[in-house]
């Protein structure tokens, strides 16, 4: 497997990964930050996996439905041919509530000739750690644990059972079927249910299209961007996850592990700034309502992150039996990272609470909620905005005074400061004005570096880091300031590197940085667009969106050279970018953001 080749399915409880040779080698059930079901991508040999064999004269391709979450993958020798049609299934039932069990549809369409493949079933239950045996009862195959935490799950088919447990040769005469669930099914699965489950997803995923705003430029890949956010997103309580997977390498061989099934204040609140300019804002609310239910007493300290049902304690273990993806050891259950202090959440936070009271100014429901919220964050803003943090990178060593920790605390204050304008609290102001005045003069008395003319990556340094290209966004400098154009320009010659770009360049914790950080093109890309750059702005992009796999998906991460991808997948923080930077690139929207606010206050 090369460039993590994978299409990704789920319905907003879980997901799983699916390679373009229709090998499900990834899949967590019931939730995203379950223990998995199969793990072949951490494992070849241990990690278990739900394959279809064919012999050689096959050939694979593998596309997404148009506009929808369901992928499909093609089989065929030239005479005969079949598709296997995944997705988990997700709609609303005739009650209007929705229905997104933890299960996965294989549905099998045959097309053409006689097709024959083997089945390999192979499902390791908790992350492969003891046997999992696999028996044929009344109607399904049952697989569960044997020893340590009982799991199991439940297959339904119409094939030969024994077949699929044997993996014997199967001769497709009819279109079939493979139900995959946690819980035991109540009611009988057919072909039919199967396909009618297939049938009301896709409308739904349609429909859901349907609803997001359209551009004249790039929509495809916006398109798809916004289908994996959606699908990052957790029906339950609101939580929007960093990507699906854990421990996938930033580098090759390298210790650079993590698990990304959480939820971070500032990746979901970027998600969520960006899913309001789509138009989707019913996952706004639920993530907002996500925030009023975990933001602790007024005086109890704000994590960076937290459990998608917001669990507070991420504590991080290594499975070390387990190989890692290319033998990348070792892999991390868990993150220590929810422990870090990192100030620069705080103005992520307040931008994307500014951004809900400006669309549904005084009717927003919980809005003396999120007022105490507003004035909690202020007063703890102004009690550690001074002092040194991990910054947004999560260095796990020293805390240094990053530039872009200061700036996103003046932003803070700044939304802060906007909101009690919105919701006529007018007597914070003056004080609030006085403190984000003197965060503002502090960042460039210190941040600033005359002799390189570019702010760096912390008071004192040298070193460039691409979270500063934000300054801009974020409002603290104007485009056309010589101080903004130079830091980006400095940026991108001390960072840029074959069209991608690091984050930073100076050693951290694990030694220097050998990848790409995906986001940062993106980030660079925006800011060369807005200095006057476009043509170069233009450039780079085109070249990232080759670079997306086979399906469009992207990681965190990418390698320099062969540009192949990297880092946990798919990645929400590098689709939320480069959303935005289509965006930017594009000349303006079919449906403008606009015609969708007067609807809303309409309603």
């Amino acid at each position: 497997m090369n460039n993590l080749d994978y299409g990704i399915i789920g319905n907003c409880q879980s997901a799983a990964l699916i390679s373009k040779n229709g090998s499900m080698d990834w899949c967590c059930l019931p939730s995203f930050d379950s223990s998995s079901v199969f793990a072949k991508l951490l494992d070849t040999e241990k990690g278990g996996s739900f394959e279809f064999i064919v012999e050689a004269s096959y050939w694979t391709r593998q596309f997404y439905i148009d506009k929808t979450n369901i992928l499909v993958t093609s089989f065929s020798n030239g005479i005969d041919c079949f598709e296997v049609v995944d997705f988990m299934p997700r709609y609303q039932n005739s009650d209007h509530h929705y229905y997104f069990p933890p299960d996965l549809v294989r549905h099998i369409k045959l097309k053409s000739g006689s097709p024959k493949f083997r089945i390999k079933y192979n499902p390791r239950l908790e992350y492969a750690k003891y046997e999992t045996k696999s028996i044929i009862e009344k109607n399904y195959i049952k697989s569960y644990t044997t020893r340590g935490s009982y799991d199991s799950v439940y297959l339904y088919t119409n094939l030969d059972r024994q077949k699929i447990l044997d993996s014997e040769e199967i001769q497709l005469t009819e279109n079939s079927f493979f139900l995959l669930s946690y819980n035991q099914k109540i009611l009988a699965q057919t072909v039919e249910r199967s396909y009618l489950k297939l049938q009301r997803t896709k409308v739904y995923w349609l429909n859901w299209s349907e609803r997001t705003v359209k551009y004249k430029k790039y929509n495809e890949a916006i398109m798809r961007s916004a289908l994996v956010l959606k699908l990052l997103s957790y029906q339950k309580t609101g939580a929007i996850i960093a990507a699906a997977t854990t421990s996938l390498p930033e580098s090759l061989g390298e210790i650079r592990n993590w698990d990304y099934r959480f939820c971070w204040i500032r990746d979901a609140s970027m998600v969520v700034r960006v899913m309001t300019h789509l138009g989707h804002f019913n996952m706004a609310k639920r993530y907002i309502n996500f925030v009023i239910d975990i933001i602790p007493e007024k005086d109890e300290k704000i994590q960076i992150m937290y459990g998608i049902n917001r669990e507070k304690e991420l504590s991080e273990t290594e499975l070390d039996y387990l190989a890692g993806y290319e033998n990348s050891k070792p892999v991390r259950i868990g993150n220590a990272a929810f422990k870090q202090k990192q100030n620069d959440i705080y103005g992520v936070l307040m931008d994307a609470l500014y951004h809900q009271f400006r669309i549904f100014e005084n009717t927003m429901q919980n809005s003396e909620d999120l007022w105490t919220i507003t004035r909690s964050i202020v007063k703890t803003v102004a009690a550690n905005w001074m002092k040194p943090d991990k910054g947004i990178w999560e260095i796990r060593s020293e805390n240094k005074h990053f530039t872009f920790s200061k700036v996103l605390c003046w932003t803070a204050v700044d939304r802060a400061i906007k909101i009690a304008q919105l919701i006529n609290m007018k007597e914070y102001i003056p004080a609030w004005t006085a403190l984000k005045d003197k965060i503002k003069e502090d960042v460039y008395e210190k941040a600033w570096n005359d002799d390189i003319q570019a702010f760096t990556q912390s008071y004192g340094s040298k070193e460039m880091d691409a979270a500063n290209l934000l300054m801009e966004y974020y409002g603290f400098i104007k485009a056309d300031d010589p101080k903004y154009k130079s830091t980006v320009l400095q940026i991108k010659k001390d960072l840029c590197y074959n069209g991608l770009m690091y984050r930073y360049k100076n050693p951290d914790d694990f030694g220097q940085p050998a990848s790409s950080f995906i986001i940062c093109t993106f980030w660079l890309i925006d800011s060369l667009r807005k200095i006057g750059e476009k043509d170069e702005a233009e450039r780079l992009f085109e070249g990232i969106l080759n670079h997306r796999n086979h399906v469009g998906l992207l990681s965190e991460d990418m390698d320099f050279e062969t540009k192949r991808l990297l880092g946990n997948f798919p990645q929400a923080y590098s689709h939320l970018a480069l959303i935005e930077a289509a965006i930017i690139l594009s000349d303006n929207a079919v449906t403008r953001e606009e015609e969708i606010l007067e609807v809303i206050h309409h309603n």
